[in-house]
């Protein structure tokens, strides 16, 4: 076959992929302009979307644990072909888990501690109620120092997502056959990633609530630091991801585990 035979083929596969792209984009767009231009949307849209930002915020946790867990195992068991040794990577976000319940106690006795509680009048008179769910509860005002939760869950979901999912790279550079569920799997973890970060805009335009939300995003990323890199997956470095670095406390140095 000539240079010419060559290059009106290329030329009719860019034509076909740039024809079936475009038709992708019109209908993509057509599509989308008409569900945002019928009136159920333009009505209810603001319902739907408090709705999707109370669901996922307050079982923020819960979605991270199950998408990302099930990436963990799944991944671990497609490396090293061990139930046992998949299970035992889960153990990461147990403890993190069981440290933010910890954590949420701690801070919520210290607003407790910390708080006064008033009634809402022009001359406002204290009032003995113990502790801020109590005294709004009562209807009354809470005064004291406060760290955003939200934030701090929302910040902690998406640093441990991004370790977590972080290493898919390395792992299919092994050679190791990857299958649809994993991918697919991956995918959704980037999804949900997204979203925290697009509920995190969200809260920081629209609820400014800077010292408190400065702070939960600071113990987030404290959380995430002291966790996996200055304490226990530095202290156990087995039981880190396979392909995660490994860090050393007196020469960082990356070195892949391959069991």
């Amino acid at each position: 076959m000539d240079l010419c035979g060559l290059k009106e083929i290329f030329y009719r596969i860019y034509n076909s992929v740039s024809q079936l792209l475009h038709w992708v984009l019109v209908h993509l767009t057509d599509l989308t302009a008409g569900v945002l231009a019928h009136f159920l949307f333009r009505r209810h849209f603001h319902f739907l979307l408090s709705v999707l930002v109370m669901l996922f915020l307050h079982s923020c946790w819960g979605w991270t644990c199950i998408l990302c867990g099930s990436f963990i195992f799944l991944l671990s068991y497609c490396i090293s072909n061990s139930f046992i040794h998949s299970v035992r990577h889960l153990f990461r976000l147990a403890v993190t888990g069981t440290l933010w319940t910890l954590f949420r106690r701690l801070l919520s006795f210290l607003v407790d501690a910390s708080g006064s509680c008033f009634e809402p009048l022009q001359n406002p008179t204290d009032v003995q109620e113990k502790g801020k769910a109590a005294c709004l509860k009562a209807g009354l005002q809470w005064q004291g120092c406060e760290v955003s939760d939200d934030i701090l869950i929302l910040s902690l979901c998406c640093l441990i997502l991004a370790e977590e999912i972080g290493v898919f790279r390395p792992c299919m550079a092994l050679g190791k056959p990857v299958g649809t569920p994993l991918r697919i799997l991956f995918l959704l973890c980037v999804l949900l990633m997204s979203l925290w970060i697009f509920l995190i805009v969200c809260l920081l335009a629209h609820f400014p609530l800077f010292p408190s939300q400065l702070v939960g995003g600071a113990l987030g990323y404290l959380g995430w630091k002291g966790l996996y890199y200055k304490g226990w997956c530095v202290l156990k470095p087995g039981w880190c991801c396979v392909g995660r670095p490994k860090y050393s406390f007196k020469k960082i140095k990356k070195v892949h585990i391959l069991n």
